[in-house]
């Protein structure tokens, strides 16, 4: 899990941030990405892909993250931005604003999935990188626990629709309260499951 950083530490790289996003696939809410440089000591025991994290184990990696990290940043592309240029240019602005808020500014990015970011910094693009990157998963678990906290607000504002449950995606229960109470402002009207109930 941290041969990548190994390789750009070789390199003389100092501050290698990880970058993930979580909320592509929702039908609601925003798409969050992290960013994330681990202090070259870290301790995260179990440290691994968000998505194959148990939601308990997920919790409490994300309650140590900030003692084990030089850096941490949060990017938020809302459901209206998403609908306005497509998800993956979404899913790439939240990356780029993730980058942008670290309170350290990163030397290199090491970045979930095949694209790069419109950054003047060095980077690479991994495939599967949240299972390859230690830096890539501390950044999923960041993006998935921030982003899940944010849908069970969501379900406090707009009860009904179980937004605590399935946190937007696009479940049998999600899909029968859209029908039946209506989309609202926070879903994706672009996506299919949603723009079928506009007026």
């Amino acid at each position: 899990m941290q041969s990548f950083e190994t390789r750009y530490q070789n390199l003389g790289f100092a501050r290698i941030a990880g970058v993930d996003e979580a909320g592509r696939g929702p039908l609601a809410g925003p798409v969050v990405s992290g960013a994330v440089i681990l202090k070259p000591d870290f301790d995260l025991p179990g440290l691994n892909d968000s998505k194959k994290l148990s939601e308990a184990r997920r919790n409490q990696l994300f309650e140590r993250l900030p003692s084990q990290c030089l850096a941490m940043g949060i990017g938020i592309v809302e459901a209206d931005r998403i609908d306005e240029v497509n998800i993956l240019r979404a899913s790439l602005e939240s990356m780029v604003l993730a980058v942008r808020a670290l309170s350290e500014p990163a030397d290199v990015l090491l970045i979930d999935g095949k694209f790069t970011l419109d950054l003047d910094l060095s980077q690479e693009a991994i495939v599967g990188g949240d299972g390859r990157s230690a830096s890539i998963a501390a950044a999923s678990i960041f993006a998935k626990v921030t982003r899940d906290r944010l849908m069970e607000k969501m379900d406090r504002i707009y009860p009904g629709y179980g937004f605590a449950k399935h946190k937007g995606y696009p479940t049998a229960s999600h899909k029968e309260a859209i029908a039946r109470l209506g989309v609202l402002p926070i879903h994706r009207r672009s996506f299919r499951g949603v723009r079928e109930f506009l007026p």
